[in-house]
């Protein structure tokens, strides 16, 4: 399609004329080859010349045979129709034929695009929601499924809608997620996991990292807040757990029980998953 596009500047209009205008230079080109030798070196035969015009002329004609052939059939198609449809206008060129098709191509691939986007991405926050977070997870190679997973609730959200509105915690959302997004690193993955909760999954991190780089979010939450309840800024909560590759359903479970005992101990606060004692 590419070279369709490409060679559309000859007889835009007339598919079978840009057809034989590219094959007549095909065949021709062994002749121009030879002819450019013969100047070149003097040692043109004329017969040997007229021999080969005329060979590449009869190989040009075949090759047009061959092309009207396999065009004639649409152009029958396209008759029928037409007649069938009484004094509807002609169909479209072939050629207008193949760049309508190609156009609609593109757009059902954008459409695929941004319906992938939207079945992976929070349309409020801008970031990737739990099906985005969990199948870049998945698709992450063996040798980098290793980090710490967090899930983190932000403290009294519910106070946020009831005192101010659920405008106003649309704006804490999406503020709490530009604000994660901000302070992480570029190759560490933020999401939305649903309603006030958040994952972020550090690559490569190891617990006391993860809880050093929550710890710094929450007092940068502290000295610029992104809002208040009660005259107090908004806080989170959170529950971090190492993850070595294991099924991922354990590591988040064991991260929401650890942010279960955050919450429970105060909130605004994070929590460690207890570690996993194996028998001996």
């Amino acid at each position: 399609m590419q070279f369709y596009l490409a060679t559309s500047f000859i007889f835009p209009r007339s598919l079978r004329l840009r057809l034989f205008t590219l094959c007549f230079i095909a065949t021709h080109m062994p002749l121009l080859g030879y002819l450019a030798w013969g100047l070149a070196t003097g040692r043109i035969a004329l017969a040997e010349f007229v021999l080969l015009t005329l060979a590449t002329i009869v190989g040009t004609g075949i090759a047009l045979f061959g092309i009207g052939a396999l065009l004639n059939p649409i152009h029958a198609l396209a008759d029928a129709l037409h007649q069938g449809r009484g004094d509807a206008p002609l169909l479209p060129e072939v050629g207008d034929v193949i760049q309508t098709l190609y156009a609609g191509v593109q757009r059902a691939r954008d459409r695929m695009d941004d319906l992938h986007q939207a079945a992976h991405e929070d349309p409020l926050t801008g970031i990737a929601n739990r099906r985005g977070f969990l199948s870049a997870l998945d698709a992450l190679p063996a040798e980098r499924r290793r980090g710490c997973v967090a899930i983190i609730d932000i403290d009294y959200f519910k106070r946020v809608n009831d005192l101010s509105g659920h405008e106003e915690g649309d704006r804490v959302l999406a503020a709490f997620a530009t604000r994660l997004s901000a302070l992480v690193r570029r190759v560490d993955l933020v999401a939305r996991w649903g309603g006030e909760e958040f994952a972020i999954f550090f690559q490569d991190c190891i617990e006391d990292e993860a809880s050093w780089t929550l710890a710094r979010i929450a007092a940068r939450m502290r000295s610029d807040p992104i809002g208040e309840t009660h005259g107090r800024p908004i806080s989170f909560s959170a529950g971090i757990c190492r993850w070595n590759g294991e099924p991922l359903e354990q590591t988040l479970r064991r991260a929401d029980e650890a942010l279960y005992d955050a919450k429970q101990a105060g909130r605004d606060r994070i929590c460690r998953a207890a570690p996993i004692f194996q028998e001996a």
